[in-house]
């Protein structure tokens, strides 16, 4: 492509070259009424004369040939300590003997220069996906939180008070564990989200067995359904919940295609990861909360910021619900 400053674009070229092939004119009167030297106007004249219209563009400058390029084997030992050891260009070089500036060259080409392009647990390239319409895929899981004690958790008011509130709750409630000391809960957020949009759905259990899972599947695909969009597929982790036949069931009625995440690989279940950081820094455990109930309540609020008001990176610095289309109310 040409360069801002260029005198000739590739349309002129083409007519500078045909005034001098085609129509017969001086190489340097052509190259006077285009106000470039008489060597430039010749060699395009020449390039279209030998190859036609299609050599009017810029051609690579890169060599044919580079002989003092790092060798091969060379390359696929930067490569491997790179992925295998995630060492830097500075340890490389001191490994292999060799200029830490070369061992930069070779990782920036081969793009795994950064960190963050290769996978920091089993230094494989990240292969990122998305898929190209809402609900074609969605991801669920759940995210467990202790419960809050009256009076709040000990992130806020300290372990020994924290101590005491719990144990006021649990005396309360009457809650015990196996050793019978006290005991306040788990919450389990059973949370889904849409591949294509990062449209959120959640709700707070008591449990994550298998009935509740597929309590939470209905709820969900019938609110995504609200919305104008079917569920294709819905992809989980190797949960107990999520490998029962009672799931399986609820898909095959549903018409959803179940997946599976590869074992001990939640990568692949990464933006539900991901969106589980998300609430738990923006919902969880944002600001001080004086009771379980209290912080339950703040759900459905943080739910609706997150898809309809909070700017994301994934929708380029869109609110997720702006990647659907026909929902009610939306153009209101």
């Amino acid at each position: 492509m040409s360069h801002a400053n260029a005198a000739l674009t590739p349309r002129a070229r083409l007519r500078l070259a045909r005034l001098i092939v085609d129509e017969g004119w001086p190489v340097a009167r052509a190259a006077e009424r285009y106000d470039v030297s008489w060597p430039t106007a010749k060699r395009w004249a020449v390039r279209y004369a030998e190859h036609g219209p299609a050599a009017m563009d810029d051609r690579s400058s890169r060599p044919h040939h580079s002989p003092t390029r790092t060798a091969q084997p060379v390359v696929r030992k930067i490569v491997h300590l790179r992925w295998k050891q995630r060492l830097g260009p500075v340890q490389i070089a001191g490994q292999l003997a060799m200029p830490a500036s070369t061992v930069h060259a070779v990782l920036t080409r081969c793009r795994i220069n950064r960190l963050t392009h290769i996978d920091r647990a089993t230094g494989e390239p990240i292969r990122r996906y998305e898929h190209d319409r809402p609900c074609a895929m969605l991801h669920v899981d759940v995210k467990k939180y202790g419960n809050i004690p009256d009076g709040g958790g000990w992130r806020y008011v300290g372990r020994a008070q924290g101590e005491r509130h719990r144990r006021s709750t649990a005396h309360r409630t009457g809650a015990r564990n196996t050793h019978y000391d006290p005991r306040i809960g788990t919450a389990f957020v059973h949370t889904v989200i849409d591949d294509h949009s990062r449209v959120a759905y959640a709700e707070i259990r008591d449990d994550e067995t298998a009935l509740t899972a597929v309590d939470v599947l209905h709820n969900a695909v019938a609110w995504f359904a609200e919305r104008g969009i079917t569920t294709e597929r819905i992809l989980s982790d190797n949960g107990s919940a999520y490998k029962s036949h009672a799931w399986r069931d609820a898909c095959h009625q549903l018409g959803i295609l179940p997946k599976k995440t590869r074992p001990y690989r939640p990568q692949t279940n990464g933006k539900v990861e991901r969106f589980h950081r998300t609430m738990t820094d923006g919902w969880a455990k944002r600001r001080f909360y004086s009771s379980e109930h209290a912080r339950r309540a703040a759900l459905p609020a943080w739910l609706h910021h997150y898809n309809h008001h909070r700017p994301h990176t994934a929708t380029k610095g869109q609110p997720p619900i702006t990647r659907l289309t026909n929902v009610p109310g939306q153009y209101n």
